[in-house]
């Protein structure tokens, strides 16, 4: 049987007085799988916590780690640039409810900033992540474009 003084350095030792039995269980349980490996080749082999074996892993792959491809920079300029005519937009909407003399002005302002947004779209979607970057702001722009066009319309009925 495997002897937790052994596995655990001095000074991290668990006394069994300051742990209770169900973590001491726990703790003997998640070193179980692992074997101990002599250091030398003698009948006199001397065991460490630092010559553990760990199982081999089924699968062995390199971690490769999250980089910014071109599609997540033109994203981040469309979302910049989305948040600003969405900002205009719904001050338009606002004034456009109060009926107040800016109304007209903010809704040009927040027409401009939607057709500049649907021109970095439009180029985005033409370079060679263009699928990417319809499949993940398209939508959001389409519904801009609908919000836009219906305050427009509304105005025009007022």
């Amino acid at each position: 049987m495997l002897s937790l003084s052994r596995l655990l350095p001095r000074a991290s030792r668990v006394s069994r007085s300051s742990t209770c039995a169900s973590c001491l269980r726990q703790l003997h349980a998640s070193t179980a799988p692992f074997r101990l490996a002599p250091l030398a080749r003698s009948p006199r082999a001397i065991h460490s916590p630092l010559s553990l074996k760990l199982p081999a892993p089924l699968t062995t792959s390199s971690r490769t780690y999250a980089t910014k491809t071109s599609a997540d920079d033109l994203i981040e300029e469309i979302q910049e640039q989305y948040a600003t005519a969405r900002d205009e937009f719904e001050i338009a909407s606002e004034e456009t409810e109060k009926k107040s003399v800016y109304a007209e002005e903010d809704r040009k302002a927040a027409r401009e900033e939607l057709d500049s947004l649907k021109e970095m779209f439009e180029e985005a979607i033409e370079g060679e992540d263009g699928e990417e970057v319809k499949r993940r702001v398209g939508q959001r722009i389409r519904e801009l474009d609908e919000g836009v066009k219906a305050l427009e319309e509304r105005a025009l009925e007022d």
